[in-house]
């Protein structure tokens, strides 16, 4: 039960005259999803970037009001998560699935035109989370059924640094909008909506199904170092008689997997204590006065430092150990926490913490499905990136909740101290629950190249 696994040799494959020949270590699958995820980010972002102070400012709510829009922000993703990742399982089509969650998502963007008041905004956001959840676990599992295990951390780095371009870009296009075009946050969501659409076309007309994905082989299992079952996930053995999608009764056996169990386990204790971004960024704005029309380029720094180390730190995670660039994410993020309670008046405290937040990505948010795609077996690996995805989602709904009542009775600084001293007690247990065994099992030995779909050999 732990979150490591030490990197293998680097990928090979065999040319057609037998000699070895290295395969790229990031496959044209995981390109592809980077610019849809690129694409939808930067509709995405102009959104998100707008909508705390647009509802706290704008519709005037309060904390308590934010916080419960947040959680649901957030919570209704996590639970279509499972849905999404059994169902992209069950058809053996991870593309169609996350199609669906790409195209809702979409649709729900020029429905922000119309929703002025509470109601109306809570029920826009929460079909749009809808799509996201819907789309995360198969969009996931097409990344890592692409790639071999010992190179998921790089693969899940690369897609995370273009998934942050879009991040990066998103909050400077909802600016020069704000300042620029009449209308404000209407000619905000108009935008976002048509870019949201280009996405969908990317993924459509570039991404293959994840029924005709396989990754290369592995140089190790190439030269006969990995016994066939040596280290093989405590996978639920398939039967020969079924059809190709899996049933309910083996994505519920999942659970009995004790990585995964520990994986899903860290990941919720730790959303429990995670502030969200908006929070983040309304604590900033509260601490050090910045104008409201700055309030939208807060984002970039955090999305900046992510797209600087995403991809060192998935190499990192898959040279040295997932578990240790796991934990040492959320420490800087805890010293991110402790800046803003014992520095609010530095004037660089907000690059501080930014960049901090940033660090706290890029050593988290793609190790964490790296390390799951090394402990679930392919044929269920959408929804067993949906299991941990929806315990961490769901615990950050919590968190939500929580931390913008506690604003709401205590204020900004005791709301804040609370949920850093939770962070400190959680990030122990998770480094005890996390901890390295006497030895690190091999992944999944990778597939008989004679046996890979034809494009993917």
């Amino acid at each position: 039960m732990y979150l490591a696994d030490r990197s293998a040799p680097a990928s090979a494959k065999t040319a057609p005259d037998g000699a070895s020949v290295r395969a790229p270590a990031v496959a044209s699958t995981v390109l592809a999803l980077g610019a849809v995820s690129l694409i939808t980010d930067v509709s995405s972002e102009m959104v998100t970037a707008v909508l705390p102070l647009y509802l706290v400012a704008g519709l005037g709510l309060s904390p308590l009001g934010f916080g419960a829009l947040d959680g649901v922000y957030n919570g209704v993703s996590a639970l279509v998560q499972l849905t999404g990742g059994h169902l992209a399982d069950r058809v053996r089509n991870h593309k169609l699935i996350a199609g669906i969650g790409y195209g809702l998502s979409a649709l729900c963007k020029p429905l922000l035109l119309l929703a002025h008041s509470l109601g109306p905004v809570g029920v826009v956001l929460a079909l749009e989370r809808t799509g996201k959840g819907l789309r995360t676990a198969p969009r996931d599992a097409l990344i890592s059924l692409s790639t071999p295990a010992e190179l998921q951390g790089r693969a899940f780095g690369v897609h995370r640094a273009m998934d942050t371009t879009g991040a990066l870009l998103g909050p400077l296009a909802a600016f020069f909008i704000l300042n620029m075009a009449v209308g404000g946050y209407d000619a905000v969501f108009g935008v976002s909506a048509c870019v949201a659409v280009l996405g969908v076309v990317v993924l459509m007309l570039f991404v293959p199904s994840g029924a005709e994905l396989g990754p290369e082989p592995s140089g190790r299992a190439k030269r006969g170092g990995t016994r066939p079952d040596a280290g093989k996930p405590d996978a639920v053995k398939p039967d020969p008689g079924k059809p190709s999608g899996v049933s309910l009764r083996e994505a519920v056996a999942l659970l009995r997997l004790p990585r995964l169990r520990a994986l899903a386990l860290c990941a919720a204790l730790l959303g429990l204590t995670t502030v969200s971004d908006a929070f983040l960024y309304l604590l900033l704005q509260d601490r050090t006065g910045i104008r409201e029309q700055w309030f939208p380029l807060l984002p970039l720094g955090t999305a900046a430092v992510f797209l600087l180390l995403a991809v060192p730190a998935g190499a990192l995670a898959d040279r040295i150990g997932r578990r240790s660039v796991f934990l040492a994410g959320h420490a800087l993020l805890l010293a991110g926490y402790g800046l803003l309670l014992w520095a609010p008046h530095w004037p660089a405290l907000p690059y501080l913490v930014l960049a901090l937040h940033g660090l706290f990505y890029a050593a988290t948010d793609g190790v964490l499905p790296a390390a799951v795609g090394a402990t679930v077996p392919a044929k269920l690996r959408a929804t067993g990136l949906a299991v941990v995805g929806t315990g961490q989602a769901l615990a950050r709904f919590g968190c939500s909740l929580a931390f913008g009542a506690a604003w709401t009775v205590w204020g900004a600084g005791p709301a804040l101290a609370a949920a850093a001293a939770g962070l400190c007690c959680c990030a122990a247990v998770a480094g005890f629950v996390l901890r390295p065994a006497a030895a690190d099992p091999a992944p999944d030995p990778a597939p008989d190249p004679a046996r890979l779909p034809r494009g993917t050999r």
